[in-house]
């Protein structure tokens, strides 16, 4: 019997490592995220990625130089897909209105709704999937401070592009000067279109549901969702396509940076857990299987099922806590 069980128990370790093999990996951090931890955090965040945004808003002038040097370099390497899209955008409500709609609301809607699907089924892969895009996030606003770049919206006529947001302005809640609902465009930074975070974390999205998605609809939405983000942020002339492709880039170095970012993280946990009690305390029961007395969960329970420890006196050779409680079953057959 010990040995029939010994597969689980090497299982373990590995769950509950602190490292993490990526979107493809098997391995997350041990520690079960809290709602009451995660809600305070994405707030965090939102605050930064707003007042990021803000602070780079002050050199127009360079904005401008900026985003007409990008629609140079498209246009010698004629891949200014931008300007086709736009027209098409502008001369077809049909297609225009709901353009607007999707680039006005979706990153608000989606992006949240899959971090809590990973939240309350995947919460395995949660926490490294949501470090990957907050690590983005940081990386994005970054670019936002350091390059500041006009849309193609808001370059003068000549360039051959109109603002689709405020030509169809009538039919949704945002204003003629953003995306922002009526009256807060003035909050604002209109040049932060370099990179793309629209795009980015669509992509993130599209990763996210193509790996933990189980339907074939969810792969088609994975592939669907960051298809349809990068045509909407060009056809509305909110972004030009090297946008689309530095937001994909954030993304990707953002992965590349998310396992030292979480062994950070887990480091400053358990410094600050040394040095602070009600804190060890805390960080030790989340990642600790143990219960209560004598009751363990096993690797992957999210309710325990309170089975006792056979690690005291005449516990059979080999057994370990997780594989405690089976005798009766195994007895049984």
């Amino acid at each position: 019997m010990p040995q029939t069980d010994a597969p689980r128990t090497e299982a373990a370790p590995r769950a509950r490592s602190g490292r993490w093999a990526g979107p493809h990996g098997a391995t997350a951090s041990g520690i079960r995220p809290r709602w009451w931890t995660e809600v305070p955090l994405i707030l965090f965040v939102y605050a930064a990625y707003t007042a990021g945004r803000l602070l780079a808003r002050g050199d127009t002038g360079g904005a401008v130089d900026h985003g007409l040097e990008i629609l140079r370099i498209e246009k010698a390497l004629h891949i200014n897909a931008e300007h086709p899209l736009n027209r098409l955008f502008t001369r077809e409500a049909w297609l225009g209105v709901p353009a607007d709609f999707g680039y006005a609301s979706l990153h608000y809607v989606v992006t949240p709704a899959i971090l809590i699907w990973l939240f309350r089924s995947r919460s395995v892969r949660y926490r490294a999937a949501r470090t990957w895009l907050w690590t983005s996030t940081f990386i994005g606003l970054i670019g936002f401070t350091l390059l500041p770049t006009c849309p193609p919206r808001l370059l003068s006529p000549e360039h051959g592009f109109v603002d689709t947001m405020a030509q169809y302005s009538d039919y949704g809640w945002w204003g003629a000067e953003a995306s922002a609902p009526r009256g807060m465009g003035g909050m604002t930074n209109q040049y932060a279109a370099m990179p793309s975070l629209h795009v980015g974390w669509a992509l993130w999205c599209g990763v996210m549901l193509w790996r933990h998605g189980r339907t074939p609809a969810a792969r088609v939405a994975a592939v669907a969702y960051p298809l349809f983000t990068t045509i909407v942020v060009m056809g509305t002339a909110n972004h030009y396509f090297l946008d689309a492709v530095a937001g994909a880039a954030v993304m990707g170095a953002g992965l590349l940076l998310t396992p030292f970012v979480m062994r950070t993280a887990d480091r400053l946990r358990t410094l600050v857990g040394n040095r602070v009690p009600w804190a060890r305390g805390a960080s030790g029961d989340e990642g600790s299987p143990i219960v209560s007395v004598g009751c363990h969960t096993s690797a992957g329970e999210r309710i325990p099922r309170q089975r006792e420890s056979r690690t005291g006196p005449g516990a059979e050779p080999g057994a370990s806590p997780t594989d405690a409680g089976d005798s009766t079953a195994t007895a049984a057959r």
